[in-house]
């Protein structure tokens, strides 16, 4: 029986558009996306380089760029957040039937784009006991020492857990551990049909 559900937060519950910030940074001068540069992000995303540093790294190589054209690309990612899900999560956090986590890899551009935003932030983030972002955990998914550090953390049986994430590799990393997962595609699936997709777990 399933006694805590961990969820991802872009694409289930705000909207994301994916290939919009390599769009926009291309936009902005030629760019080549090789490994230096992903080693950039996945630093980003895990705290270890400031967003000053991260953004004066794309400024080198898009020199015609300002700060605030890499900020604006950046976050075009980032759509909208239906009210219909903080519902949805309200009310499960309401019931107290489940013990609620949330788990991004979410860098420091894109949260501080949701807090101003997204109005209801504050109310969706008191929905959850705990509520991990990456770059403030230096963790990211799908890394097995994120999921470790909150079976431990929180004390929590894998068996017992559900994880949600639209992105295969993140479920995959959690379900190495023996957490049960829901890879969930946003284009077909909503998180508020949680406990219809995936009632055999209930």
């Amino acid at each position: 029986m399933i006694k805590t559900i961990i969820f991802d937060f872009g694409d289930v519950f705000i909207n994301l558009d994916k290939p919009a910030t390599k769009k926009a940074v291309d936009k902005l001068g030629t760019i080549e996306w090789d490994a230096s540069l992903h080693e950039v992000l996945l630093q980003y995303e895990v705290g270890s380089i400031d967003t000053a540093n991260f953004i004066n790294h794309f400024l080198t190589r898009l020199p015609n760029a300002t700060k605030e054209d890499i900020s604006t690309a950046w976050n075009a990612i980032l759509k909208d957040f239906p009210t219909y899900r903080l519902e949805f999560i309200k009310k499960l956090a309401e019931q107290q039937e489940y013990q609620l986590i949330l788990l991004s890899n979410t860098n420091e551009l894109h949260i501080n784009w949701i807090i101003e935003n997204i109005p209801f932030y504050e109310v969706f983030k008191n929905c959850f006991e705990a509520f991990y972002l990456s770059h403030e955990i230096n963790l990211r998914k799908p890394d097995a020492a994120v999921f470790e550090f909150i079976l431990e953390k929180h004390q929590l049986q894998a068996s017992e857990t559900l994880f949600i994430d639209d992105t295969s590799e993140n479920t995959e990393g959690a379900a190495q551990l023996g957490i049960h997962v829901w890879n969930n595609n946003p284009a077909t699936e909503d998180v508020i049909d949680l406990f219809t997709i995936k009632s055999e777990l209930f």
